[in-house]
This record gives C-alpha cells, structure tokens and sequence, in this order.
C-alpha cells in the first residue's frame, strides 16, 4: 500500500501487483508509441539544429 511505481505500467501490473486485485487502471495516451518520455533535459539548440537540417 502507499507504493509508487515508476516504470512501463504492463509490466509494473504483470511483476508487482496481485492478480484480481486491480479494478481501474486509467491510462492517457499515447499507447503504445514506442518513445522514450523519460528525457529531462534536452539540448534545444541541437534540436533547431536538426529541424534545419
């Protein structure tokens, strides 16, 4: 209880979690989209660099 879990959120339910004890699991997409959403820090002007190119 009071757990916070930080990782893909199918695989957390499958390793972690109890069967049948889950009744909700609200998501916001995107689903599946195979991006790495974990970048903290980004060097702008490498990106406007790249879009110019």
């Amino acid at each position: 209880m009071n757990k916070l879990f930080y990782g893909d959120n199918l695989d957390v339910l499958r390793e972690h979690i109890a069967g049948e004890s889950v009744d909700l699991v609200y998501l916001d997409p995107p689903f599946n989209s195979n991006t790495n959403y974990n970048i903290l820090f980004i060097d702008l002007a490498s990106v406007e660099r790249a879009e110019q190119a």
